[in-house]
């Protein structure tokens, strides 16, 4: 008889050789020393004091869990105040609370759509959009990154009645802000719909960090959807939906990552709110993240790494990637920044393209010029060995 783990064991070789491997590296609460340019805290929220008494409040008061999917016993008040705050803060609608931003998206793509919708998506998006697209029963195309004329294209020849285009807000490799306005455009000539996921842009991108949509002049747009992460720039845990209410009541009825998944545990959602009050007190964060974002690429560009360059107006985004291209290479300069004292992101295939590994940085609004000064030496050594 056959080993049926030998296929795996083979595959993992492979992978090895090709420098895909992957492995998990728990850190501890105390830390490890690290200036991190890995994680997505992009407003350095995740520990503040705040942040947490609100998650801690939350667990006393409604206890360790939702205790059911929303539709029986999972809904708590603190979920539709949670909902409320995110659509004033964004100019939607109103808003949606899943358990994750990964559901969210799931949710979303394969509830507005089906076998009577066309799906237009960017060959950049998330996987969660790519997994939204598999589950949602519909015909997909897939269009080259940032290719508005493509869309127009995909919309204007489908037999479908009905289309949906899908993308990233900011693109969580590049950290390129998609062309919503054009877009835009697009879809409502063409009577579809646009969902735009925000995860990467809500507390970084536009006025007060209220996301690429209103920055964009689209939040008040009825056919424009968002998705939303409560773990990047919110510290906490979760996502949400924000649209046009006849959308979300849709959602109710039709997304099954909704429908059959356990609410967002109560600490998550008052960590979350707490981590949304402050950002609306505090407006700066945003610009603090971008300018952050901003130095991280001169400092990649100076010491001659890759293929990142400052941009026009500075850096749109909290991520800022180094193409390094082999993955083999990647991971060498990723164990080299860490002894230099310096935790980076390590993107490999399938998480980029072929050629395309590179080291992912993300800005953060807490970051001091002493840890940019211990990128710049980290940077400046990695240079010197290749």
């Amino acid at each position: 008889m056959t080993d049926p783990l030998q296929r795996f064991r083979t595959a993992a070789d492979q992978r090895a050789a090709a420098g895909l491997r992957r492995e998990l590296h728990p850190r501890s609460a105390a830390g490890d020393g690290l200036v991190d340019l890995a994680g997505n805290d992009y407003l350095g929220l995740s520990r503040d004091p705040r942040v947490v008494a609100g998650a801690v409040a939350a667990a006393r008061r409604w206890g360790a869990g939702s205790t059911g999917s929303r539709l029986v016993t999972g809904s708590i008040a603190l979920h539709a105040e949670l909902e409320r705050e995110l659509a004033d803060f964004t100019g939607a609608g109103g808003g949606l609370v899943f358990s994750s931003g990964y559901l969210a998206n799931l949710g979303a793509v394969a509830g507005l759509a089906g076998p009577d919708t066309l799906v237009v998506s960017d060959a950049a998006n998330h996987a969660s959009i790519v997994d939204g697209c598999r589950l949602a029963r519909s015909r997909v195309v897939v269009t080259p990154h940032r290719d508005v004329a493509a869309v127009a294209t995909a919309l204007s020849t489908r037999d479908e009645p009905h289309a949906l285009v899908v993308t990233d807000a900011v693109f969580s490799v590049s950290g390129e802000v998609a062309p919503l306005a054009a877009l835009h455009r697009v879809t409502r000539a063409q009577g579809a719909l646009l969902l735009v996921d925000e995860a990467h842009a809500l507390g970084v991108v536009g006025a007060g960090g209220r996301g690429a949509v209103p920055a964009a002049g689209l939040a008040a747009a009825t056919d424009v959807v968002r998705t939303v992460t409560l773990s990047k720039s919110l510290g906490a845990q979760g996502g949400a939906v924000l649209a046009h209410p006849d959308l979300l009541a849709h959602l109710v009825d039709t997304a099954r990552s909704f429908i059959f998944d356990t609410g967002l545990a109560p600490a998550a959602a008052g960590a979350a709110l707490a981590a949304l009050r402050i950002l609306r007190a505090a407006p700066g964060l945003s610009g603090r993240v971008r300018a952050v974002a901003t130095e991280l690429a001169g400092i990649a560009t100076r010491h001659g790494l890759g293929d990142t360059g400052p941009r026009e107006g500075g850096w749109p985004s909290a991520v800022v990637p180094v193409v390094l291209g082999d993955p083999t290479r990647t991971v060498r300069a990723a164990a080299a920044c860490a002894e230099q004292g310096l935790r980076v992101g390590c993107f490999r295939p399938p998480s980029v393209q072929p050629g395309r590994s590179c080291l992912r940085l993300t800005a953060r609004a807490d970051l001091t010029g002493t840890d940019l000064a211990q990128v710049d030496r980290a940077f400046a050594a990695l240079a010197l060995t290749g």
